[in-house]
């Protein structure tokens, strides 16, 4: 490995570090003075080199960027140290809802409720999470609110995008989304 490569290697990783959020490759690119291809062989290396030496920690697309997280395998054992804590696990009501609005967004309450035959009292819950939000209203009669799920949601759920949500087989949502 050149001096300029192992550089460049010690900014990206301080830059996934130090920023506490996902960093866009046109961040990257500019923070690392490279082209975009470059910088997304370089992740690659700089990912193969963390798992080869067990570091404890990972490379993670998310959200349109890139961070770094704690191996899957070490976060339950992190747990009591971690800030804030964990919120609970939502419930299977919850997950319903949010996978009904992750793959028919932007959708009023009243369609929410039409396809799952039920109540949909946990957009509150879902709001207060940040993993929704309102995005607009509709224009049919009363101009009921619009839901569609935030960046908080692809972070939470380990999707780069919403294009990263698994096939529909079938109209059954429930059991679709880890929580």
């Amino acid at each position: 490995m050149s001096l300029q490569e192992h550089a460049q290697r010690e900014l990206l990783g301080a830059a996934l570090l130090a920023s506490g959020r996902p960093l866009t490759l046109r961040e990257l690119e500019g923070l690392l003075e490279l082209a975009a291809g470059a910088v997304a062989e370089l992740i690659e290396r700089y990912a193969r080199s963390l798992e080869a030496m067990g570091a404890g920690f990972r490379v993670e697309g998310v959200a349109g960027g890139y961070r770094l997280v704690v191996a899957p395998a070490l976060a339950a054992r992190l747990a009591p140290i971690l800030a804030p804590p964990p919120l609970p696990a939502l419930s299977s009501a919850a997950l319903e809802v949010l996978a009904v609005i992750a793959y028919r967004q932007p959708i009023t309450r009243a369609e929410i409720e039409a396809m799952r035959g039920g109540s949909a009292s946990t957009v509150l819950t879902l709001q207060e999470r940040e993993l929704i939000k309102v995005v607009g209203k509709s224009p049919s009669v009363g101009q009921p609110l619009l839901y569609g799920t935030t960046e908080r949601f692809l972070l939470e759920f380990g999707l780069n995008s919403l294009g990263d949500l698994p096939e529909l087989s079938q109209q059954n949502f429930s059991g679709l989304l880890r929580g």
